[in-house]
């Protein structure tokens, strides 16, 4: 048992190293010995909250937030946008040289965060990233400083109430076809490929905990891109959007359907949840009267509420609109981790 539990650890240690060279990290551990990785997260101050971007090659984005962190204090309209580039082990903050940025350019020189550039707000702010701080000049030569912080979901950890049934608790994988439970971490692994609950479900409630991989070098859907498919017929994207505008196809939105209220993804690396009351479509005689509908939480804030899903997302399952379905975390080639997943039947 000792030299099969060996080898289980250097198969995972083995596998983590190679995903690290080839710039993906899944282990926040090996991660947080990246400066690249320290840097980028939230930070917080009086009046103003900032989400910064890694972006690869020392490059970075600040996200600067009005008020506060979206969810907590934002005033949800105004944003600020610097590039930030290394020097000296430090990160130094300007707004951008150029006019006209490219929403998620590959290009750190022409990426934007906002799906148009400035966005409502732009002020021609400046500062410095030392260490867990980050000092803000502001375009009236005031000084504000943020301090990193770590968010948690408020539904992070939640325990499945008396009725639910435990699709996984880290014990076993025996509630899904697909999935690799990862012996050393007790998490669920799609390892880039489909996992369905082996039951079919049709109304309910839900709670999941993801993780997405760290890719700094990567940009748009190729940064950690999963999906969350109710029913196996409505995706909700699960994908890494941390600091950016918040569309159909990013973290939160109901895919080409619906964008989130508010982008409340959080760093990589990070946990995450979803707490989702779905309700399936109901056919009579051939006819949809009535479209599913679903209310989501993401880290605990509300960004779709009894919203109506006209239609099936892409890559559902063929069978009708309003039949049972099993639930689906799509892996797309990513490996995303799942783990404290139950759902109430209703």
């Amino acid at each position: 048992m000792k030299l099969l539990s060996f080898m289980a650890a250097s198969f995972i240690s083995a596998t983590s190293l190679l995903a690290q060279a080839n710039g993906i990290w899944t282990d926040p551990v090996a991660a947080a010995k990246e400066s690249h990785y320290q840097l980028q997260g939230e930070y917080a101050g009086t009046g103003l909250g900032a989400q910064v971007i890694s972006l690869g090659r020392g490059q970075y984005c600040a996200v600067l937030f009005p008020g506060g962190l979206p969810g907590a204090g934002w005033d949800e309209t105004n944003k600020i946008i610097l590039h930030g580039t290394t020097e000296s082990g430090k990160v130094v903050l300007k707004t951008p040289t150029k006019k006209s940025l490219k929403y998620v350019a590959k290009d750190a020189t022409d990426f934007s965060p906002v799906k148009k550039y400035p966005p409502v707000g732009q002020k021609a702010y400046s500062g410095l990233i030392d260490g867990d701080k980050i000092n803000i000049k502001t375009h009236l030569g005031q000084y504000i400083s943020l301090a990193k912080t770590v968010r948690k979901s408020p539904t992070l950890g939640k325990s499945a109430p008396a009725g639910a049934v435990v699709l996984f608790d880290g014990s076993n994988k025996d509630a899904f076809n697909g999935g690799r439970l990862d012996e050393a971490t007790k998490l669920l692994n799609t390892d880039g490929k489909d996992v369905r609950t082996k039951e079919k479900f049709n109304n309910y409630h839900m709670h999941i905990e993801f993780m997405l991989p760290y890719k700094p070098d990567a940009r748009g859907q190729g940064r950690g891109n999963s999906g969350f498919y109710q029913v196996d017929h409505y995706e909700v994207q699960v994908l890494d959007s941390f600091g950016l505008h918040g569309e159909t196809n990013e973290c939160g939105g109901v895919y080409k359907k619906a964008t989130p209220r508010i982008n409340m993804a959080m760093p990589p690396l990070t946990w995450q949840t979803y707490d989702v009351d779905f309700t399936n479509a109901v056919v009579e005689n051939g006819k949809v009267v009535k479209h599913a509908t679903m209310t989501l939480r993401h880290n605990g804030v509300l960004i779709h509420e009894n919203l109506e899903i006209v239609g099936k997302t892409g890559g559902a399952r063929k069978d009708p609109i309003g039949t049972p379905g099993p639930i689906r975390f799509q892996g797309h080639g990513n490996p995303v981790q799942y783990r404290n997943v139950w759902v109430i039947k209703k």
